[in-house]
């Protein structure tokens, strides 16, 4: 199967995740409620693991090809970092959640309810460890940046000295990096969760499904309205 083909089959599979999420009770009424948003946030990260073990493999055969990424959307394409999202985007989405649902959470204590426990109820640990995660996350990226950025002055160097013999080795280089990009976007997430209650996972995977669609519709309009489609 193609890239092509298993991203479009990944990314149904993902769509159908996201409904048994949303669909999942919320606040957890039962342990038995609270386990299954254990497995179901469970699959959601397995299942974006399998994308990122296909997507290493192509890395090391094509990583022009990715970097390309024919499937996307020119918007998508203008905010892609290392072929993929930037991943202290996890932390956008969580403190934008997070604001919303304490917004409504205000207005639901002025008018007698109950905690939810969901994204609006961060704790201030929470918020300590979500906080350091993300000052640790900046740093890998501006890392990569760093390793970027040297690779291109590398392959800037080695066309003018006419080294094209050398391009294997250039383009082995540069799939190791989008490899590192990659990695870091499943080890923030990972990380992400772990400071997480079940409830607020379901949340913010849902949230950052969300996110994930608008983007993927608001470019697929832009593109019909500039008859790339």
């Amino acid at each position: 199967m193609g890239f092509q083909s298993f991203h479009e089959r990944w990314h149904q599979q993902l769509h159908q995740l996201v409904q048994k999420l949303n669909k999942s009770p919320r606040p957890p009424a039962s342990d038995e409620e609270n386990n299954n948003l254990v497995k179901l946030a469970q699959k959601f990260l397995s299942h974006m693991s399998d994308y990122y073990r296909v997507k290493a493999a192509l890395a090391h055969q094509d990583v022009l090809f990715l970097l390309d990424a024919p499937w996307a959307t020119k918007f998508e394409a203008s905010l892609k970092w290392m072929a993929g999202w930037r991943p202290s985007t996890v932390f956008q989405v969580i403190h934008t959640e997070s604001n919303i649902l304490f917004e409504n959470y205000l207005l639901e204590m002025l008018d007698g309810g109950a905690q939810t426990g969901d994204l609006g109820n961060l704790s201030p640990h929470q918020i300590k460890c979500l906080s350091d995660l993300q000052c640790q996350t900046t740093r890998e990226e501006n890392d990569l940046d760093d390793q970027f950025a040297e690779w291109q002055d590398a392959a800037s160097d080695m066309m003018l000295m006419r080294y094209e013999k050398d391009m294997d080795e250039m383009m082995d280089g540069l799939g190791a990096i989008v490899r590192k990009g990659d990695e870091l976007r499943m080890r923030t997430l990972e990380k992400a969760v772990q400071f997480l209650t079940p409830h607020q996972t379901v949340d913010f995977l849902v949230a950052a499904a969300h996110l994930h669609s608008l983007v993927r519709a608001w470019g697929e309009n832009r593109d019909i309205g500039d008859g790339i489609q």
